[in-house]
C-alpha cells in the first residue's frame, strides 16, 4: 500500500511525522479515513481519537481536542488545539475540560452560544467514554 506524510502538530509540539500508511481523523462532520493519493480538502476537527497506521501495520492513537486538517495527495496535516498520546490520557484530564465545558455551557449569552458549548461538551463525554472505558 501507498505511503503518505502525515504531521500531527498541537500548540506545544510536533507529535508526529511520518510517513504511513492511513490516518483517521475526527472530522465534524463525521470520522475519515485519509490514504495516499486523498482528494485535496480540509476539514475542521472534533474532540476525538486520530488512529494513525504505519507502513509496518502498527497503529498509534492520539486525543486532539479540536483543530483542523489540510489534506492533499502528497500527505495530510492535522493542526489541533490541542493533542496527546492516548495511553497518556487520565481521568483527572479530561473532567477538566468536562467541567470548563460545563461552566462555558452555563455562561452562555444566547442560543447560537448555548448551542456549541451543549455540541462541545457532548463531544469531550462521549470522548471520555472512548478513551477511558468505565
Amino acid at each position: 500500500m501507498a505511503a503518505f506524510k502525515f504531521e500531527l502538530v498541537s500548540p506545544e509540539r510536533l507529535l508526529v511525522s511520518a510517513d504511513v500508511e492511513s490516518v483517521v481523523i475526527p472530522g465534524t462532520e463525521g470520522e475519515m479515513t485519509v490514504m495516499a493519493n486523498h482528494a485535496p480538502v480540509m476539514t475542521t476537527v472534533k474532540p476525538g481519537v486520530v488512529t494513525v497506521k504505519a507502513v509496518s501495520g502498527s497503529e498509534e492513537r492520539y486525543v486532539v481536542f479540536g483543530g483542523f486538517a489540510d489534506i492533499v495527495p502528497a500527505g495530510c496535516t492535522l493542526l489541533a488545539e490541542s493533542a496527546t498520546p492516548a495511553k497518556d490520557i487520565d481521568r483527572a484530564l479530561l473532567a477538566r475540560r468536562i467541567e470548563a465545558a460545563r461552566a462555558d455551557l452555563s455562561e452562555a449569552k444566547d442560543d447560537h452560544s448555548r448551542t456549541k458549548a451543549e455540541e462541545f461538551l457532548h463531544q469531550l463525554t462521549t470522548l471520555e467514554g472512548v478513551v477511558i472505558p468505565a
